[in-house]
């Protein structure tokens, strides 16, 4: 008879970025657990190689380094740079209708009974839309880079603080749709990856074009006017975008895990220094 890795042998590997294959099968036990050392041994050396060569060479962590290649690309585009509050209202939230009721509510983390980390950009983005449209008849277009907040379950593929990239165009010349698509482009060819574009329901949105690489959401999109725009004052057509850039540092470096690309105190610049 046959066995496979453990359940705690995958996870260690996934640890250090390899994903076994399902299909491996060892004739005994013993087998199964040299073949694991062994690919244990070789992870922790290149691991090691990584790091030594990262404090030799000191360059930018990965997720600053795609942010700022991001930032550029949306500012030749003609897109402003914003940056708002990590603080929320549980009126702006409401806004969303994000209530008691919604299925994202129970993942909001609450800082007392009236404010909370927020889960999302576009509730502070919605008021930089009313504030600008006052200071222009063109159109505007702006984006923010920051971290969101969800308390989400513990995966490979989750991140309870994640790095978001929403960018929004109100008041678009020309077909939104196509726009929205276009903007997507930039953002996936600064990125460096291949993308396939799918129409899915949203909790929040009702409809989105999400952006999949390999079956995986990496951003949803959305076109305006909304009904939620009223509750925020805004009137204009829009489209905007939300791009979660872990997950887009993982499917374009190949890492087993979301956890290796973040904020961690594990993990740095993909290697494992704990």
């Amino acid at each position: 008879m046959t066995c496979k890795l453990t359940d705690p042998q995958i996870q260690r590997l996934r640890e250090y970025g390899h994903e076994p294959k399902n299909e491996s099968e060892f004739e005994t036990e013993e087998e199964r657990d040299k073949a694991f050392t062994k690919m244990m041994s070789k992870l922790q050396r290149e691991n090691e190689k990584g790091i030594r060569d990262m404090i030799a060479n000191p360059r930018h962590h990965r997720l600053m380094e795609l942010e700022l290649q991001l930032s550029e690309a949306l500012i030749k585009e003609g897109f402003i740079e914003v940056k708002t509050p990590i603080l929320i209202s549980k009126a702006e939230l409401a806004k969303m209708t994000i209530d008691e009721n919604h299925p994202l509510y129970k993942q909001v983390f609450w800082v007392d009974d009236k404010r909370c980390l927020r889960p999302m950009h576009a509730i502070n983005l919605y008021n930089i839309m009313r504030e600008l449209r006052d200071h222009t008849d063109g159109p505007v277009k702006f984006f923010e880079i920051g971290s969101c907040f969800r308390a989400e379950s513990h995966s490979n593929d989750h991140l309870e603080e994640f790095t978001m990239l929403n960018l929004v165009d109100m008041g678009p010349q020309g077909d939104t749709t196509e726009k929205i698509k276009h903007y997507i482009d930039i953002v996936m060819k600064t990125v460096g990856l291949d993308y396939e574009l799918v129409h899915e329901e949203s909790d929040v949105y009702k409809e989105t074009i999400d952006v999949e690489v390999n079956g995986e959401e990496v951003c949803s999109a959305a076109v305006g006017p909304h009904y939620l725009d009223p509750a925020h004052d805004v009137h204009e057509p829009w489209c905007g975008a939300g791009f979660g850039l872990e997950r887009l540092i993982m499917m374009r470096d190949g890492d087993g895990s979301v956890k290796k690309t973040g904020k961690s105190v594990g993990y740095l610049n993909g290697f494992k220094i704990n």
